[in-house]
């Protein structure tokens, strides 16, 4: 069996200051309303033979934005800033730390997690994870016009299920719920399955906070959720971060319906057909693929778009499988097509960095990231905004931010930016980068949540390979992984150069230190990194290093969904020159490697 050895120049991250950390949407092996009468009991506890095991907590039900259950304490805390430790100061710098596999190793040695999180309260943190908005409905119903898009496409449960949307069966009114039993057992035809076929029962759905990371808001406050006099739909982060335990039904490559299992990462939820539902797509215009000046586009799509672009056009691309692939989510608001595989959100105590390009060191800061960026993108409009886009991407950000503002000025969008929080700074740093930060003690409930989760068990693997998978990965593996899953994820970042030997990247600018230049190698690897990296801190451009639990469910692998399958990952015959390209020639080591894997919980050592 052929051992591959390479030596890899990776930067370890210095411990940081503060108890503060950032989470990301990243993703890949390379490494993220109710109706008024309807009252749901808490989730029994689970079986410890159930493969995932959730902590058992009664959640919230979310009646408005304004949250009534959010405690007095949580209301005002103040924003962290360079002065009281709380963030990394822009420039701080980092260690090198070169690693070699050395023959038969556990892994890297580094087995304490350097960046322990502030945690709040994990029970209202599975509030925050599954229903919180923070004002960004709004946005999702005002200026996206999901509701509205719904409507117009007379979308179905069944449209939903076919494009990975999950429905809680503890949020679902119990005769609506016995009518959905029934006809799960089915052909799920519109004969038998009229109610699962009915765009008004989709509505009723949405309405009783049954569809995961689609939370409904009593926007008028008058103690109800009723879409069709003027309540909202906005966005959670469960909507990339969770999966049911199909007790119901699961659809063939599709979404289930079953009680909501937080923290897995959602691998068929096709982001591409949410946002294409919407009625006026173009509003998520700074996280697509668009034009740059001078005619460039950087993606999958040969060509970009442009504010002129119909909304037929951004609905195209969208739907395109080869331009934005299902169980993937483009988190940056960059103008470049690089929606990357959703990470798990279980056992982030042993994570860090976040986000496919490191970008983030902190959890909360990620996680504040996608409150004020993801889910309301018109924080850019704002002088924040302005001067974080020309901070990362000078003439290309401001480019960027004009064509959204002619965007959203033609759609008579006013009242942004949506999300609620407290203007912090003139924008660029991670904790705050367009300038608004939201209530911090939610953020560090939210970190509470996010490691209380756990990892999912392994999957069932013959034994003996498991064994001998063990020993090929010791000896070809653990240069940068642990064998112990129960270990923190070192905090490494691996180099580009180093994680893809054709890395050839093209400068299109130079930005000010500590920023690496603005540049692009032909491929998709890269294109998280072109503009967004760890280099805002001094960090250097490169990968994080991903928890390796779940990997049984995946089809694909990388960031980028460019690998199908474990066997491809590690067969030589993908190319020398490939990304990630550490592989076993054997065919029987690699086998057992793949069963090694696939089998990894939190209890291997």
């Amino acid at each position: 069996m052929l051992k591959t050895i390479r030596r890899l120049s990776i930067h370890l991250l210095r411990q940081r200051t503060s108890g503060v950390v950032l989470a990301a949407l990243s993703g890949g092996a390379v490494t993220m309303a109710v109706g008024a009468a309807i009252t749901m009991a808490a989730e029994p506890p689970r079986s410890s033979t159930d493969t995932y095991l959730q902590p058992v907590y009664d959640p919230y039900i979310p009646t408005s934005s304004s949250d009534p259950f959010r405690r007095p304490e949580q209301l005002s805390v103040p924003i962290p800033s360079a002065a009281t430790s709380l963030i990394s100061p822009k420039g701080a710098g980092i260690q090198p730390l070169h690693i070699e596999q050395r023959g038969v190793m556990d892994g890297p040695g580094i087995d304490i997690n350097p960046n322990p999180d502030k945690l709040g309260d994990p029970i209202s943190g599975q509030r925050v994870y599954r229903y919180e908005t923070l004002g960004n409905e709004t946005f999702w119903t005002d200026a996206m016009r999901l509701v509205d898009g719904f409507k117009a496409a007379k979308v179905t449960p069944m449209d939903g299920l076919r494009a990975g949307f999950l429905y809680n069966t503890e949020r679902i009114e119990p005769g609506l719920l016995a009518k959905i039993i029934a006809e799960a057992k089915t052909d799920l035809s519109p004969e038998n399955a009229p109610t699962l076929n009915d765009p008004a029962t989709f509505i009723r759905l949405l309405e009783m906070n049954a569809v995961n990371g689609m939370p409904a808001v009593d926007a008028d406050g008058d103690g109800r959720i009723d879409l069709a006099k003027g309540d909202k739909v906005g966005v959670a982060c469960s909507i990339c971060h969770a999966v049911t335990d199909n007790s119901i039904l699961e659809l063939p490559d599709g979404g289930s319906i079953g009680k909501q299992i937080d923290g897995p990462s959602a691998l068929v939820m096709d982001m591409g057909q949410f946002l294409a539902w919407a009625a006026n797509s173009k509003a998520y215009y700074p996280n697509l693929q668009v034009e740059m000046p001078g005619g460039k586009t950087i993606g999958r799509a040969p060509k970009g778009l442009t504010p002129d672009s119909s909304e037929e056009e951004f609905d195209a691309y969208l739907l395109n499988k080869e331009y934005y692939p299902r169980g993937t989510f483009d988190e940056t608001q960059d103008g470049i097509g690089n929606s990357v595989v959703n990470m798990p959100l279980f056992r982030q105590d042993l994570a860090a960095p976040w986000a496919s390009s490191a970008e983030f060191r902190f959890l909360d800061n990620i996680s504040n990231g996608s409150f004020t960026q993801n889910l309301d993108p018109t924080t850019l409009l704002t002088e924040a905004g302005r001067h974080f886009v020309e901070e990362e991407a000078k003439h290309l950000g401001l480019a960027l931010r004009s064509n959204y503002q002619a965007i959203i000025d033609k759609a008579g969008v006013k009242g942004y930016p949506f999300v609620k929080g407290t203007k912090s700074g003139k924008g660029g740093p991670e904790y705050a980068q367009t300038g608004i930060r939201v209530d911090n003690q939610l953020l560090f409930d939210l970190n509470a949540y996010m490691h209380s989760l756990p990892a999912p068990k392994g999957a069932k693997v013959d034994a003996a390979a498991f064994r001998r998978g063990r020993e090929v990965f010791r000896a070809n593996c653990t240069a940068c992984h642990n064998v112990d899953q129960s270990k923190p994820v070192p905090p490494l970042i691996v180099s580009l150069e180093n994680l893809w030997p054709d890395y050839k990247p093209e400068v299109i600018f130079k930005r000010d230190p500590p920023y690496t230049p603005v540049q692009n190698s032909p491929g998709t690897f890269d294109d998280k990194m072109v503009i967004s990296d760890g280099s805002q801190r001094g960090d250097p451009r490169g990968v994080p290093i991903p928890l390796l639990f779940d990997l049984a469910r995946k089809k694909v692998f990388l960031h980028d969904a460019s690998v199908h399958g474990l066997d491809s990952l590690f067969n030589p015959e993908r190319g020398a020159r490939e990304p990630h390209p550490f592989y076993v020639a054997d065919a029987q080591g690699r086998s057992d490697l793949i069963e090694f894997i696939r089998g990894l919980d939190e209890n291997t050592k």
